[in-house]
Order: C-alpha cells, then structure tokens, then sequence
C-alpha cells in the first residue's frame, strides 16, 4: 500500500520508523499503522517499560494541566534542603539547568498558564473517544471511569482549588456546584480517612492500568504486522539532504521514509543529531503499589500534599513528588517515605512507623517525566527535515494525550498538514 508521508513523498518499501515504546510512540504507530503506512517501532529495553510503566494510570480532563504556574517556582524554592517536600528542586552545577529554571519561571505567568491550559485542554477534547475507538478494535485499554475525588483537609483550600478549576474548565468538562465538607467528606470514598474535611466528586474521570495498556498497544501493533525492535537503543540518526534515510542502532541500520522521536529524556540526543537543542529536564516522580483495605472506588486526589491514588490491577498505586535533580533514575528512599506519609493524611491509616514500609510496599518506582520549561509538550515536524517529526515532552500527561498526540500527529505524518490541534505545540515556540 502506498501513502503520502507529508512532503517526503511516498512510503513504499521503507517504513516509518517510531523511536519509543511508550504509550505516545505505540499510540503514534497505531495511527499510522491504521492509515495503513508500514510502521516499525524502536524501543531501548521492552514496551512500556519507561515513564509509562510506573505512573498513577490517569486518563483525565480536571488535571491537564501545565506545571509552570502562577507560584510553584517559589514554592520550589522552599523545597531547597527538604527532600520531603511534593516539589523538591535539587540545584544542578549546569547553565542548562540554570536556563531551563529562568525559562520555567518565565512560563509561570497568569496568562501564560491560561494559555498552556487552555491548549492541552483542546488538544484533550477527544481524548475518551479515541479510548473508546482502540476499545472496539480490540485493544484491551483497562481504561475504567470511576470518576475523581478531590480530597482536602481544609474546606477553604477545597474551595480555592474548585474555583480555579471551574475558571480553567470553561465547560469543557462537568464540575460539581460545591464542595462536601465536614464529617460527610470522607464519605465519598470508603478508603477516605475521617481526617478528610472537604472533597468533591468529578464524575468520568478515568484510569488505566499503564504497563497493561502499553503491552496491549504493543500486541495490538505485532498483530497488525507492525515489527517492534525491543532492546535496540536508537544511537543517531543518518539524514541526507534534509531527509531522514535511517535510524541507527546498536544491532544496524533501518532505512526509513521518516522518522518519529517519541523517545522521552532520551529524544535530545536524537534530535542533536539532527541539529536540534531541546531543553528536556526530567521531573522525577515516584509510585509504589499497597494493599488496602477498602481498595479506593475512585482515583483520588490529595490537594494539599499533592499525591495521588489509584485503583489498579485491585491494588493501589500511590504515586507523587515532583523533582528536579537532572536526568538520573536514582531511587531516593527518602522520597518514597514522603509519598507515603502524605498519603496517611487523607487514607484510612495503612502504617504505623516508616520502617513498616519496606515489607508493606511493593515494586517502588521512580521515573523521570519529560519536562518542556513551558511545561507543554512538542508535537511537531523537525525544522529543517521534511520527515522528523517529535512527540516528547508529555511530563505527567503521557497517557491521558497518549491517544490523542498518535492520532493528530499520525494525520501530520500522512497529509503533510499540521492538524489545527498542534499549533501550540509547534517547535519554533522553544526559540523564543
């Protein structure tokens, strides 16, 4: 079969090659694979197996939100020597860095926060609906809609956070009229403690089981014909003339007819080679996985202490901590204990001392999220190669615009036209 991959004229032979098993890179090569363009895909270690393995499954509207905000750089700052903190930032010796927390500040404007806002949730319109259309072709998405509660310990700071997201909201998704307060809060949710003074319900909200889903995508793709190279690092790429000709890795070459870099931390490099300087920072998030008792019925959300739970697999995965230390994928213990201790003000009481949590969790996580200093993704052609495109840059945000990012730039890809959808995710707005 023969289709048009943008100006790069047409697949024949040569597939497009999608660098990155994770959700963005399978969904990316569904969609093209449904277009019917051959696909291969080229995965460092096994699908799924990065950021999208250990994150908390969020497939949600209410929280598609930029990071950069009015306040959080300064609240950043207090985090300075205390690595309990949900946002802890760990200064790094290196201008990059240094450019990258100027550039994030500069980002956190009122304005500039409505703008990302209002982006990601365009962009994110359609976001049920695609996990609808890979449901009925068979993919085993594990996607279930119980809905999110917002729990807090504070009526006041449940107010605020509910009247700001009904600003941000602007209908596009259904808000409660006010918050439950008092010795009926905690009842949203058996799992609640009765420390719980002020929560609300947004109904529909969703949650997947992540790793499930990329090995789903991944089985979905082998059986449409779709070769996944797994444990085959991409080292650079060979181009000629403004066109991509190859991907390189350490077992050889694959010629391509154009290439996609949804590699996540590791997507810098490769667009290096192309003659591209991305300013990727790794926002290190932690999970682990509890058996609790009642399971939660809901994703749950803690406001103050910015951690979260979810229900998956019929266990809980509570999961948090946003920090920056530079791109490592070092487990710090101590992160983990805060993650844990936050979650004991909102959860009926699951430990007693901190030591109790080495034989009580299970598969501690951490992952370094890919972090754009405006906190939006790239979803774009390369400047200067008529068939590169990247799709990096999602931070906590890769499964919900998983689906969404394949499918739009999949029509890129194909028509040569960059969907109205992706304007603000463009790559000329990192030069600014």
């Amino acid at each position: 079969m023969t289709a048009e991959v943008g100006t790069a004229g047409a697949i024949r032979d040569a597939p497009v090659v999608v660098v990155g098993g994770g959700v963005v890179g399978l969904c990316t090569a569904y969609y093209l694979s449904a277009a019917g363009v051959p696909v291969e895909v080229v995965e460092r270690r096994g699908v799924g197996s990065g950021v999208s393995r250990g994150n908390a499954g969020w497939v949600c509207l209410s929280h598609s939100t930029p990071v950069p905000a009015p306040g959080v750089l300064r609240y950043a700052l207090r985090s300075l020597g205390r690595p309990d903190s949900p946002l802890y930032l760990r200064p790094l010796p290196d201008p990059a860095f240094v450019r990258w927390l100027w550039r994030f500040w500069r980002s956190s404007t009122p304005s500039a926060f409505r703008r990302g806002y209002a982006a990601i949730a365009e962009l994110n319109r359609t976001t049920f609906d695609l996990f609808d259309g890979l449901r009925e072709a068979g993919v085993d998405t594990t996607l279930s809609r119980p809905g999110m509660v917002h729990a807090f310990l504070s009526p006041a700071e449940a107010r605020h956070h509910l009247a700001v997201q009904r600003e941000m909201a602007d209908g596009r998704y259904e808000l409660p009229d006010d918050v439950t307060t008092g010795a009926e809060a905690h009842l949203l949710d058996a799992a609640l403690s009765p420390a719980v003074r002020a929560a609300y319900l947004v109904r529909g909200e969703g949650v997947v089981d992540p790793e499930a889903f990329a090995r789903a995508l991944g089985d979905a793709l082998t059986a449409s014909g779709v070769k996944i190279h797994e444990n085959a690092e991409a080292t650079g790429i060979r181009s000629l003339g403004g066109r991509v000709t190859a991907v390189r890795t350490a077992q050889g070459e694959i010629p391509c007819a154009a290439v996609v870099i949804a590699a996540g931390m590791r997507s810098p490099a490769l667009l290096h080679s192309l003659g591209h300087r991305l300013p990727l920072q790794a926002g290190k998030g932690y999970s682990f996985s509890v058996d609790l008792d009642p399971v939660p019925e809901h994703t749950l959300y803690f406001g103050e202490r910015r951690a979260v739970a979810s229900p998956i697999g019929g266990t809980t995965r509570i999961a948090g901590t946003m920090e920056l230390s530079g791109n490592n994928n070092r487990l710090d213990w101590r992160r983990i204990v805060a993650v844990a201790r936050a979650s004991r003000h909102y959860l009926r009481r699951w430990f007693d001392d901190p030591d109790d949590l080495v034989t009580l969790i299970r598969d501690p996580w951490v992952g370094g999220r890919p972090f754009l200093p405006d906190g939006l993704p790239l979803i774009d052609r390369v400047p200067g190669h008529t068939n590169a495109y990247a799709a990096t840059g999602h931070g906590m945000l890769g499964v919900t615009l998983g689906p969404v990012t394949g499918h739009q730039l999949a029509q890129y890809v194909v028509t040569g036209r960059r969907p109205e959808s992706l304007e603000r995710f463009r790559f000329d707005r990192l030069r600014s």
